[in-house]
């Protein structure tokens, strides 16, 4: 069982309530806004006696809206949803989910508006 795999299923079972799609792979000409799960990392987080997984997750926000109201809306919809919430991690013991960061930019088209948030996720088996 592939933890980062598990992981990856759970915060897309928690998105899947959104009021935009979530993808984990955009499909063609879909059109804004949606959210995106993107790059992960995956750390052993181990301790004596007990063996577990420390995982980050960026979670990207699409939006063509013109000005940011957009793209906070959906991070703060993000935020609700991941954030202290308890995940549930098939094959594992949930441990937590906190948010690290969240900013938004301008992408280089001049038109499109990127939310970028990351969550730190801790399990262990």
């Amino acid at each position: 069982m592939s933890a980062d795999l598990e992981i990856q299923k759970a915060i897309f079972a928690r998105l899947s309530s959104m009021s935009v799609p979530v993808y984990d792979d955009v499909p063609d000409n879909a059109p804004p806004p949606y959210v995106v799960i993107g790059d992960d990392t995956l750390l052993e987080f181990d301790s004596d006696g007990i063996s577990g997984f420390e995982a980050t997750t960026t979670i990207h926000t699409w939006s063509t809206y013109r000005g940011r109201k957009e793209v906070k809306e959906l991070q703060g919809e993000i935020y609700t949803l991941l954030h202290r919430a308890e995940l549930a991690v098939v094959g594992y013991t949930f441990v937590s989910c906190d948010s690290e960061f969240s900013e938004s930019i301008l992408d280089a088209d001049g038109v499109t508006r990127h939310g970028i948030q990351r969550f730190r996720i801790l399990i262990r088996e």
